[in-house]
């Protein structure tokens, strides 16, 4: 076991659907190597978890999309997301691929198969809408219509405007994206689930002490509402974890579980059973996770609802760091639309200290931001060009110390700081911003 407790960086790993592009990386990916390397400087144990979501089926729709191989696609796009993160130098302590990982995939089931013999996650009938032509559930890519709650588009997951949990039975008008098709079958499934509702008391005394932001504490307000959803853990599909019964776990009851397995093997390495796993987390200090609104649902309900029927304490979530959209020239960064920057491509011509400084001085965070290259070159060249012109304060080191903490995190206001600090002082933080030394 670890000799001191560990605090734990988790980033959402990214879908390999498409390249990263400067949207992902001004959201959670910088500003987590960031945190994690200002919380080294000041002495703490760290541990920083990311990786692929392998098993999101918006990998497949790709692949359908372009007629090609999945795992030959799934590669390729892999390659270029590593190459963007050594380049940026975005680095992680565990990096998991689950189909790369025949070990992690085993677990990840085992570990939902036990959560259901012991009766924490029951096995129940739910009723979802279909497509009449296409077979299997309508969920995450498969399915889009508009969230119930705020009216935006959406797909089979969590809404990208509010958060909110948005699976089919939830959607106004859903349509199968697969044949353009309205959903006006019913499907009646089988499968294991979690009842939210069962561990509420759980859920809001992690909520009550939690750092989160006010658009995450709006979506929890309105789950708090009413009796909290049943979310399948598993469904009839062709992608993902294969379960028994000619199932797939579903792509987050798998992070969330593969998360126990991850950080749990890191402090018990021969552990097996998830009981073995939820004992090592007594090494975790504190978890704290980056990420998107459209994300926040899972971590900071589903997750920790899991966890909860797994037998693990909450306390060691410490809470959120939630970016809002970052724009390109007005408009949202869309892989889909091909309205983006790619980060890869960006990269290429550009200094990488340079890209994670601008990226972190013009974050999305708590509100969104519009990226332009004019912007970009003109800030960087500003401040090439601005040496012992600024008059430094004591004060703006110690603010910048404090803002990139993950409890106070604000990469921007530190940026501000640092550059208006005696450069003397300010040399070892301004490098975990830009990612050098």
């Amino acid at each position: 076991m670890s000799p001191e407790p560990t605090t734990v960086v988790l980033s959402p790993p990214p879908t390999p659907n498409g390249p990263l592009h400067l949207g992902h990386l001004a959201g959670p990916y910088v500003a987590a190597d960031v945190a994690a390397r200002a919380l080294r400087l000041g002495g703490e144990r760290v541990l920083s978890v990311c990786g692929l979501d392998d098993h999101q089926n918006y990998v497949l729709a790709r692949a359908r999309q372009e007629d090609a191989d999945a795992p030959t696609l799934r590669d390729h796009y892999a390659g270029l997301i590593r190459g963007v993160f050594d380049r940026l130098r975005v680095t992680h302590d565990v990096f998991v691929e689950p189909l790369a990982a025949p070990a992690y995939r085993a677990t990840v089931a085992r570990f939902l198969g036990e959560l259901v013999d012991t009766g924490a996650v029951v096995v129940e009938d739910w009723v979802a809408p279909a497509c009449p032509s296409c077979l299997g559930t309508l969920h995450h890519a498969y399915v889009s219509g508009q969230c119930a709650c705020c009216g935006a588009g959406s797909g089979g997951g969590t809404c990208e405007g509010c958060g909110s949990y948005t699976p089919a039975v939830e959607l106004i008008d859903p349509v199968c994206t697969r044949c353009g098709r309205a959903a006006t079958a019913s499907r009646r499934t089988t499968g294991p689930v979690l009842r939210l509702e069962d561990h509420r008391e759980a859920l809001e005394a992690f909520w009550c002490r939690a750092v989160l932001p006010d658009r995450v504490r709006a979506m929890i307000s309105r789950l708090q509402a009413r009796p909290m959803p049943v979310v399948p853990l598993a469904y009839e599909t062709d992608w993902g974890i294969e379960y028994p019964g000619g199932q797939r776990i579903d792509v987050w009851a798998e992070m969330g579980l593969g998360y126990l397995y991850t950080i749990g093997r890191q402090f018990a390495p021969p552990s097996a059973a998830l009981a073995d796993h939820v004992a090592a987390w007594e090494s975790v200090g504190a978890v704290w996770a980056f990420m998107g609104l459209d994300n926040a649902f899972y971590y900071s309900v589903l997750f920790p609802a899991l966890y909860a029927a797994a037998g693990l304490s909450l306390d060691p979530l410490a809470g959120l760091v939630v970016n809002e959209f970052y724009r390109l020239s007005g408009a949202k960064f869309s892989t889909s639309r091909d309205h983006a920057l790619w980060a890869h491509e960006f990269l290429a011509g550009n200094d990488p200290a340079d890209v994670r400084m601008f990226l972190s001085w013009d974050r999305p965070a708590p509100a969104p931001t519009d990226f332009t290259e004019d912007r970009f070159h003109a800030t960087v060249a500003a401040w090439r060009g601005m040496k012992g012109l600024v008059e430094t304060s004591p004060a703006d080191l110690r603010r910048a110390e404090i803002s990139l903490l993950p409890s106070h995190f604000d990469a921007a206001l530190a940026t501000r700081c640092l550059l208006a600090a005696d450069p003397a002082e300010a040399v070892t933080l301004m490098r975990a911003i830009t990612g050098e030394g």
